[in-house]
């Protein structure tokens, strides 16, 4: 094997590191690309692409696809080519087999940016052959340019098989379809995906039913269903259809996409023989069937493969999109991403009762649902007959697609796979899991210790009363606490200067029996699955998604500014489409984002910066948004829709018997003792500790060495009325001349039913608990001078907001003092 290895990398193999690796070296491609932009084969779009390539730092995509580019436009390109717009993406296909005795790369660059790889190999290798050959392609491709930071992004597990010895940032497994149920599959291909599983950082599903099958098989499953570029399919409504398709006579039926065996070819057959007047156009490859077994009658109409850009045309001419799907193996978990193209289109669906197509289509009467002949001629009849406007369809069709896009869709990958890089979790290396790991049954890796119990705790000497003291118990302090106690053997003491666990995010019964939060509303959400199941070994979660309204020109409107804010407070009846021009009518050209007014300016303009920033931001942070750095207002999204809700983020919910509760689950540990009312000072010669993790204000740990740094504070004022329901929305912003920023009321946000209910009015001011580190440059110049302290300072980890000089949600706060602990782990 080592001989055969050496003599295709002399021989076979020799071409890829001369010039004649393919048609276009990757390396001059690039070259040549970005230095002659004016290439008339290299779009507009392109050209910004690769000058946004060219700047950006960001990890390289190295995608592992099954499906060819060039095929049908689906969801790896959907989302490959938007990713190619900030980074080098390069999309790797399955070999093509020639009688060519040399193996290369056909390289290419698509005009949306990404690299398509090709490879060529020879006929008649060995399993083990093509591999092996496909991992020296690989490497030279790497080697050739310069691929050293990337994301292995997988659609197929069997090129685990030449590709386990690559070492990305994270490998992410985004699992479009069960494969092994498709005609042809590999007998491996389940044994490939299993190792897959063991090593994938995340796991992305194409559909509901496909989670629902994976979400046992790994810790991080997210489903993904179909999205949709409704803007590039609401074409249909409104152009001319093609000639070749203008001749045929209507009513007209039309699907497009691959025709396969998951196309129910008998129940085409059927809708043709039972309306011979109807005409049924279908569009797209025929594989893996014979064309010899498809119906040929008169009245069907096969167009054979068109591009994705023509499909807006075709769907033009239709009467009504069909799903004619079989009911076997290979559909019993596809999520069809067709179905809200067509709806995009806004053309009428009949489908078969396809799982994903039922949930959530069919359960919301957006698409009707028919198994035999006689069911789809009637659900057609009725369908093509039906008023779509006048039914109120056509409304609910756009509303339904407002809150779907690959663009969402690709922002909320992104999300998790930064969280996943950030938080340490993401591995380090594709490799073979250590001897000390174990592999349950379901092949998910799990650690030793995990598996063996909690370790025995050190011992401790007459010197060392606790390993650790913890400075201050909120999320921060807590979470670490937890952690060393349970999972180390650690003994820890926790000090606090209030009387109260929790921080600030404690809760507590008032005098007339409301749970309510003493520091002002704390709204958990997230996108980070590990922070979520962290926490869920605490409490039980009632299921919550936060909506504010924003009291200006004397009506509550929805914040973040939507649809609906716009339409209320203009009395117009925009659409999503017409909003977004609307936004841009009045947003304002900056050229350089520096400053929180300028965020807000550049996207809505300034009438709508008085009407909903401006005020609130000054009250809130004593500054001008003129003065502030961006990243305050960038926090705050505007959108196109009706989606009303605060956080868009994946966990919402509510902690069911309170915070106070889960932080005493969380502290409930023969190993923790708690100290409340106490300042560490008090204690810290008293009552020895090895090491200290620290959760308090930075500047103040060092005696103000380099003066304060400025945080905002706040004043609240809680009310109890005798009244069930005091105001329409959990929380109402007042961006105007009152004093206060807005006002809670908590039964909202807890569930809690009473017949009288409280509130709390928040007042900003200069002075006080610190709160909100003030994000201003000079700020920050201050705290790097105490952090260059703290990095400096030994048996110390400063943890959280205060300590860190930065505002953290409750989360991040989570997720940072995970990320610490496993940090004191391992150097412990």
């Amino acid at each position: 094997m080592t001989q055969r290895k050496s003599d295709i990398k002399g021989n076979r193999f020799n071409q890829i590191t001369s010039p004649k690796v393919s048609e276009t070296k990757l390396s001059d491609l690039t070259e040549r690309q970005t230095s002659d932009v004016s290439s008339p084969n290299f779009s507009h779009a392109a050209k910004k692409r690769q000058k946004v390539k060219i700047l950006t730092d960001t990890p390289d995509i190295i995608c592992l696809c099954h499906l060819r580019w060039n095929f049908v436009y689906q969801r790896p390109q959907h989302l490959l080519s938007r990713f190619a717009q900030g980074r080098r993406v390069y999309c790797i296909e399955e070999p093509i087999f020639s009688n060519d005795p040399l193996g290369r790369l056909d390289i290419t660059q698509d005009e949306s940016g990404v690299v398509v790889v090709v490879p060529h190999l020879p006929q008649g290798l060995s399993e083990e052959g093509i591999n092996a050959d496909l991992q020296v392609l690989i490497d030279g491709l790497f080697t050739e340019q310069s691929i050293s930071s990337y994301i292995c992004w997988y659609y197929t597990p069997m090129a685990i098989a030449f590709t386990n010895h690559l070492q990305p940032q994270a490998i992410v497994y985004d699992c479009m379809d069960e494969l092994s149920a498709f005609k042809g599959a590999s007998p491996k291909l389940k044994q490939y995906e299993a190792e897959l599983f063991r090593r994938a950082d995340l796991v992305f599903t194409g559909g509901q039913s496909l989670y629902e099958s994976k979400v046992n098989q790994h810790p991080n499953v997210y489903a993904f269903p179909s999205s949709v570029d409704v803007a590039h399919f609401a074409q249909a409504r409104n152009i001319a259809e093609p000639a070749d398709q203008a001749h045929i006579p209507h009513p007209r039926l039309g699907f497009f996409g691959v025709i396969d065996e998951r196309m129910d070819i008998e129940l085409l057959r059927g809708i043709a023989q039972a309306r011979p007047d109807w005409h049924l156009v279908m569009i797209g490859p025929v594989v893996k069937v014979d064309p010899a077994i498809l119906p040929q009658n008169e009245n069907i109409h096969y167009l054979g493969s068109r591009d994705y850009k023509q499909l807006p045309a075709y769907l033009a001419g239709w009467d009504l999109a069909m799903l004619p799907f079989a009911r076997n193996e290979a559909t019993r978990f596809i999520s069809p991403t067709k179905t809200p193209e067509y709806l995009a289109a806004a053309k009428p669906v009949v489908s078969t009762s396809i799982r994903d197509v039922i949930r959530p289509y069919g359960d919301s009467k957006l698409v009707r649902i028919a198994d035999t002949v006689s069911e789809f001629v009637a659900a057609a009849e009725q369908a093509m007959q039906e008023d779509n406007s006048a039914s109120g369809w056509l409304n609910r069709v756009d509303t339904f697609l407002e809150k779907i896009s690959w663009d969402r869709t690709l922002a909320s990958m992104i999300k998790l796979i930064d969280s996943a890089i950030a938080s340490g979790t993401a591995r380090s290396a594709i490799s073979v899991p250590n001897q000390e790991d174990k592999i349950d049954s379901n092949g998910a890796k799990s650690s030793a210790s995990a598996n063996d119990g909690k370790q025995a705790p050190n011992i401790i000497t007459r010197d060392f009363v606790f390993d650790y003291l913890i400075v201050g118990a909120g999320f921060s302090g807590s979470v670490i606490a937890e952690r060393l106690a349970t999972q180390s053997g650690k003994k820890v003491l926790i000090v606090d200067k209030r009387n109260h666990i929790g921080g600030n995010a404690y809760d507590h019964y008032n005098e007339n029996g409301i749970l309510i939060h003493k520091y002002g509303p704390h709204i958990f959400h997230t996108n980070s699955r590990e922070v979520f199941e962290y926490l869920s070994r605490f409490t039980q979660w009632r299921a919550y998604e936060h909506r504010v309204l924003s009291s200006v020109d004397g009506q509550l409107v929805p914040i973040p500014i939507n649809l609906d804010t716009i339409n209320k407070l203009y009395g117009m009846n925009l659409n999503s489409f017409e909003v977004e021009n609307f936004y841009k009518s009045l947003a304002e050209t900056i050229e350089y984002i520096r400053t929180s007014e300028d965020v807000v300016v550049s996207q809505v303009g300034r009438v709508l910066y008085e009407k909903f920033f401006r005020g609130y931001t000054r009250k809130q942070w004593g500054l001008d948004p003129s003065e502030l750095d961006k990243s305050v207002i960038a926090r705050i999204p505007t959108r196109t829709n009706r989606d009303n809700r605060y956080f868009t983020d994946s966990y919402q919910a509510m902690p069911l018997h309170g915070f106070t509760r889960m932080f005493e689950n969380m502290l409930n540990h023969p190993n923790i003792k708690v100290m409340l009312n106490t300042d560490y000072q008090e204690i810290e010669k008293a009552i020895p500790c090895r090491e200290m993790v620290y959760t308090g204000p930075v500047d103040e740990f060092f005696d103000y060495r380099y003066g304060k740094l400025p945080y905002r504070s706040l004043d609240f004022k809680h009310e109890t009325h005798n009244t069930e329901v005091f105001q329409p929305a959990p929380v109402i912003n007042y961006p105007n001349e009152h004093l206060y920023t807005r006002v809670t009321e908590f039964k909202y946000l807890t569930g809690q039913e009473h017949s009288k209910t409280s509130v709390v009015y928040e007042f900003p001011k200069a002075e006080g608990d610190p709160y909100y580190p003030v994000p201003r440059p000079e700020n920050q110049e201050i705290y790097k001078q105490y952090k260059a302290l703290a990095d400096a300072t030994p048996g110390i980890y400063f943890v959280g907001r205060l300590a860190t000089y930065k505002y953290y949600n409750m989360d991040q706060c989570v997720a940072q003092a995970l990320s610490v602990y496993k940090q004191i782990a391992v150097k412990a």
